[in-house]
């Protein structure tokens, strides 16, 4: 995640103004208050929003018609109105009746935390894929908020100014309506899905692992990947700078190949409709191989954006799955917070996509996880041994296969229980 210093950037002119609004409630860890509060200022300024100012309201319990109360809310019109803020960002998300009220209480446009995510993601969104993706969650959220009177759909623009994006074109569409094109948009999405099967039916047939990277937005997974791949990955220091899946082949030190897949960085209350709509790119991470949980280690939060990362695995049922945690950033890390880490998750490695620092032992440690135990090895199998081939083809990988005379030439890997059957084979 950016540090704090990203705040002090000069905005540009057109710029809105915000205020950050924090409800906090008896049982609410004090370590998450200042976080909750810096990340939807991040979250604006990803927006290309200037938060201008912040509150935080305690209450025993929300609001029913406000979230933090009509006293409140009154302050906030006046804070409003004393920094020219036109827009209330909330760190929680709120029925349609409390955002309503709180528009009128403060005359200020009011977004929730989901809002402001689901029109980031909008304004990101650059494949076919993620225009899909988006406009199916901003519609899944919508779909519920309608009412006898209507909703301003305009909140579900790509900007958070409301100009332009997925569903603005939509602004009198009824339920009715709503429902059939969220039908096409999953339609669109089950070929998208169809697609992918395809490509991983082809990555496993032609004996290529996967790896995909996983992490808490901005942790620099895509910096990760275009350091270990050499490849050209789109990076950029803000929140959710990749929705699209990025793969690129990578040579591994036993001159095996992998395919290595950045997704889709996650966060703390991710919207469900998000997860939901980015079911067709999160199967990269069902039937990957391996996945790296990248983490950004010189981060104070480091520990809380990792049990975010498992909440999300958790929901799409990659939670069980290989994995390898990597904390990113070294170098600009504490080196005994990066002690503390790695001795609290052992088999973690530390590593710095900025400087190149334990990339090799990363590639070696991905080597290893992702056959451990196997071995490159010739195979010269006569033609009427053909069984034996099967044999090879079903539990070991097979990287090459040619003929000589009445012989059966497969250059392969096998592990080293099917190498001792086969050792009479073997050049």
């Amino acid at each position: 995640m950016p540090q704090s210093k990203t705040h002090d950037i000069e905005q540009p002119p057109q710029a809105e103004k915000a205020i950050a609004v924090r409800l906090v409630l008896p049982g609410d860890a004090p370590g998450d208050l200042d976080e909750s509060l810096e990340e939807i200022r991040q979250l604006a300024w990803t927006a290309g929003v200037e938060t201008v100012g912040a509150v935080e309201q305690r209450r025993q319990k929300p609001c029913p018609a406000t979230l933090i109360g009509r006293g409140k809310a009154e302050e906030l019109r006046a804070m409003a109105e004393e920094t020219g803020a036109d827009l209330i960002l909330v760190d929680s998300e709120l029925t349609p009746a409390q955002n309503t009220k709180l528009e009128e209480h403060t005359g200020a446009k009011v977004l929730d935390r989901t809002q402001l995510i689901l029109n980031i993601f909008a304004q990101r969104a650059r494949t076919n894929e993620g225009k899909l993706q988006v406009e199916l969650a901003q519609l899944q959220y919508l779909l519920p908020r309608l009412t006898g009177h209507g909703v301003e759909m305009s909140r579900l623009g790509g900007n958070v100014g409301m100009r332009g994006g997925p569903g603005e074109q939509k602004l009198e569409l009824d339920r009715r309506a709503i429902r059939r094109r969220i039908d096409s948009l999953r339609a669109g999405l089950e070929r998208v899905r169809k697609t992918r099967r395809v490509q991983r039916k082809q990555r496993t047939e032609s004996t290529v692992a996967t790896a995909a990277l996983v992490g808490y937005t901005n942790a620099g997974k895509s910096s990760l990947l275009r350091a270990v791949a050499k490849t050209d990955a789109f990076v950029e220091d803000k929140l959710f700078a990749t929705l699209d899946p990025c793969s690129r082949r990578c040579p591994l030190p036993s001159q095996r190949d992998i395919v290595l897949t950045d997704t889709v960085g996650f966060i703390r209350k991710l919207p469900h409709q998000l997860v939901a709509a980015f079911r067709a790119t999160l199967e990269e991470v069902l039937e990957a191989n391996l996945l790296l949980i990248v983490a950004d280690g010189a981060h104070p939060s480091v520990e809380r954006h990792i049990e975010a990362v498992y909440d999300v695995l958790e929901e799409i049922g990659a939670a069980d799955n290989p994995s390898l945690t990597v904390f990113n950033k070294a170098d600009i890390a504490e080196p005994a917070r990066i002690s503390q880490l790695l001795n609290t998750h052992p088999g973690a490695l530390a590593v710095s996509a900025h400087t190149g620092h334990g990339l090799d032992t990363l590639l070696d440690a991905i080597d290893s996880a992702i056959q451990p135990g196997w071995t490159r090895v010739t195979l010269r199998i006569p033609q009427h041994a053909a069984g034996t081939v099967s044999r090879v083809y079903e539990a070991g990988r097979v990287l090459q296969e040619t003929y000589e005379d009445n012989t059966i030439v497969l250059d392969a890997e096998i592990d080293d229980a099917l190498a001792g059957q086969l050792r009479e084979y073997i050049m």
